[in-house]
């Protein structure tokens, strides 16, 4: 199975198509650390990590891991060890904070883009995560929740995405 994203406003998966929103300066086939842009090509999916102080577990094939008030998601370009890596935020490296007080990280799935051969600078913290105004995002791909609900029970392990 796929997710297409075809444009900033759709995804679609097999005939569902649901309403998203993408990174602030739209597609690129050169993401670069900051740029607000949403990376072009095709990628697998992580596992789901959801606020269970927030949200029942979601029903999901996908693992799924609790967000905890110390999980931070390494953005820093210095650190060629945990870029792009879940890290403790107790380490004094430059991080996106999972645990949030605003609602858009209760259900995130990381993009598997810049994964494996992680290069610094090339981008991280690519996220399939939640909006309730569809307004542009840092390079993320965002749905309503109850859009992503519906995807949860879609997708799984085997899932990738494809951006274009």
């Amino acid at each position: 199975m796929t997710i297409i994203l075809k444009n900033k406003h759709s995804l679609r998966i097999d005939d569902f198509e649901f309403q998203c929103c993408i990174g602030k300066n739209g597609f690129t086939d050169k993401k670069i650390e900051g740029d607000k842009k949403t990376p072009k090509g095709t990628f697998s999916l992580e596992k789901l990590y959801y606020r269970s102080d927030k949200l029942d577990k979601p029903q999901t094939k996908l693992k799924c891991v609790e967000i905890k008030k110390n999980m931070g998601w390494c953005n820093d370009m210095k650190d060629k060890t945990n870029y792009n890596k879940l890290i403790n935020t107790k380490k004094k490296l430059r991080h996106e904070k999972l645990f949030r007080k605003d609602f858009k990280y209760n259900l995130i799935i990381p993009i598997q883009y810049n994964w494996n051969k992680r290069i610094l600078g090339k981008g991280s913290c690519i996220f399939l995560h939640l909006t309730k105004t569809y307004k542009p995002t840092a390079g993320c791909i965002a749905l309503n929740l109850k859009d992503f609900l519906i995807m949860l029970k879609l997708i799984n392990t085997k899932t990738k995405i494809k951006i274009y």
